[in-house]
């Protein structure tokens, strides 16, 4: 019913202000009762991170921030959903208005800068939902005026890890000042450390993710490969948004917007940093590949660079959500096509390939 009403609604939605037209999307699922979607081609299913993902394609964290409609998103066909993300404090994020529509090049630039209802609130929706099916994580971050953001780190996880299967760190996010340094080794180390901690204290078996940038050296990747092997992250998130604005850019009064792009001019370089990080660890820790995910094919393409899961967000903005159907059934024909008999298989198959591209 949603996906037959989208080419009708896109055009009103996109007359509006993206920020209002995206308040009217989450209130317009919320008031949906709720679907069950049908069963998913056997093909699909991926297992990791000590979950069996009925399919590899999960919704990218900023959709629901506030975790108001997680299962109205699992019932559009998602494998998976990610909601945040979340601070320990409720704060209003960068003034308005802080994201933008490019058409022309089906992206998408936001500076939001982590605005949240804040932890409790967060936590009390998630702890309403439980018993239910699905797969449901969590994206943290810290306050931007924190004094101690490992210490928001740890708190959002100790208070979250009941309630989710698993939670994602985000040190990438462009908008908040500062957050990036703490991709840096020393401060990595420690946060990863802290937050393990805090989900083994509070005895857990929610899965410890982090989610890193497209935009770094290769040396830096290099350590924080190396740091969250060391740490026992169960699964790296490739990528963020970018800060980059590639010339090729049509909507170019927009693109000098600040803030994360994503969408299709993401595809390529968040690509090339997710084979990347499949050369360096390889089968050793699975990976998430995110960013300007649009199709069949450009899902295909992240699998074979490396990711054992998919996330797209961006793209529904412009394709609605029958684009997560359209994904699956491409991929299980692409899977029977190679003559194989599941996705997993074809994890990293490009990985080298790609890397250069």
């Amino acid at each position: 019913m949603i996906d037959a009403a989208f080419p009708l609604v896109r055009p009103l939605l996109h007359r509006l202000d993206a920020e209002r037209a995206h308040d009217l999307t989450i209130r317009a699922l919320a008031a949906l009762p709720a679907a069950t979607p049908p069963a998913d081609d056997p093909c699909l299913a991926v297992d990791v991170i000590g979950r069996r993902f009925p399919n590899p394609i999960g919704l990218a964290a900023g959709f629901d921030k506030g975790a108001r409609v997680p299962d109205a998103l699992l019932g559009l066909g998602f494998g998976f959903v990610e909601v945040g993300g979340v601070v320990p404090r409720p704060q209003p994020g960068n003034p308005k208005p802080r994201v933008f529509r490019l058409p022309a090049d089906r992206a998408v630039i936001n500076r939001f800068g982590l605005n949240s209802e804040g932890l409790s609130v967060v936590a009390s929706r998630l702890a309403r939902r439980a018993d239910r099916p699905g797969i449901v994580g969590v994206n943290i971050g810290a306050n931007k005026e924190s004094v101690d953001r490992l210490a928001d780190y740890a708190a959002c996880t100790a208070a979250l890890v009941p309630h989710v299967a698993f939670v994602t760190v985000n040190v990438s996010s462009p908008n908040t000042p500062g957050l990036r340094d703490l991709q840096g080794e020393a401060f990595l180390d420690e946060l990863l450390a802290r937050v393990v901690a805090a989900r083994d204290e509070a005895r857990s078996n929610a899965a410890i993710l982090l989610k890193i940038a497209p935009d770094m050296a290769l040396d830096a990747l290099d350590a924080i490969c190396a740091t969250a092997l060391r740490r026992g992250v169960q699964a790296l998130v490739v990528s963020n948004t970018t800060i980059d604005r590639p010339a090729t850019l049509r909507e170019a009064s927009l693109a000098k917007e600040t803030g994360g792009l994503s969408g299709k001019p993401l595809f390529v370089p968040a690509t090339r940093m997710l084979a990347q990080t499949y050369l360096r660890v390889g089968a050793s820790i699975p990976l998430v590949g995110v960013g300007g995910v649009d199709s069949a094919e450009a899902a295909w393409t992240k699998i074979r660079a490396g990711a054992s899961l998919v996330q797209l967000y961006s793209a529904l903005v412009y394709e609605g959500p029958g684009l997560v159907g359209r994904i699956k059934r491409g991929l299980a024909e692409r899977v029977r096509a190679e003559g194989g008999s599941s996705v997993a298989a074809y994890v990293g198959r490009d990985a080298r390939a790609l890397a250069e591209g």
